[in-house]
């Protein structure tokens, strides 16, 4: 990623503890919640290794067709998974995201990276970043706390909140709009 070195640092940082808490998610009793919380792992983790600074590491040249390969795999487990659970598009989305920016990143010439040089790339750049600003913007109203109501009184662990889990996918959003921001 390019650009100023502070804000790069701390999308890394971002990214980073969001994989690391989907991490902590996948010791879930629910089953559901252990396999979202791997994908989400998974897209910390890249997207923080993708938003280290150029000023600081440029990763080799082999590292973005790993990376399209690997967003890409997971983009076809997400597209797999769609079939029974709708709710898995918007991680078909951000893995296809992930490829592309890879794709992007592997043609840019130098470290720079200019990724408008080439045709169609400010079109699929401004559809993302549409997509995942209102994904973000939607993700912000669900986590306005409703009216209280009475609870059960069980206790659930840290890992199985979903107000968390709703947090851990804002901030990925957040982190990916930064990033194709950037583009």
């Amino acid at each position: 990623m390019h650009g100023p070195a502070s804000p790069g640092w701390l999308l890394v940082a971002l990214c980073a503890a969001t994989g690391a808490y989907c991490l902590l998610r996948m010791r879930s009793s629910v089953e559901e919640q252990r396999r979202s919380a791997g994908g989400e792992a998974l897209m910390g983790f890249g997207m923080a290794a993708m938003a280290v600074p150029a000023a600081a590491f440029t990763p080799p040249s082999w590292t973005w067709p790993l990376y399209a390969a690997v967003f890409g795999a997971a983009a076809l487990r997400a597209l797999w998974a769609a079939r029974d659970a709708p709710h898995h598009l918007h991680h078909l989305v951000g893995t296809a995201a992930m490829v592309y920016m890879a794709v992007v990143m592997a043609a840019s010439p130098g470290p720079r990276h200019h990724a408008h040089s080439a045709p169609g790339v400010p079109l699929v750049t401004g559809l993302l970043l549409a997509y995942f600003t209102g994904y973000v913007l939607l993700s912000g109203v669900r986590l306005l706390p409703a009216t209280a109501t009475a609870g059960t009184g069980a206790v659930v662990g840290w890992g199985d909140r979903p107000e968390l889990a709703r947090a851990c996918r804002l901030s990925m959003g957040i982190g990916m709009v930064a990033m194709l921001l950037t583009f």
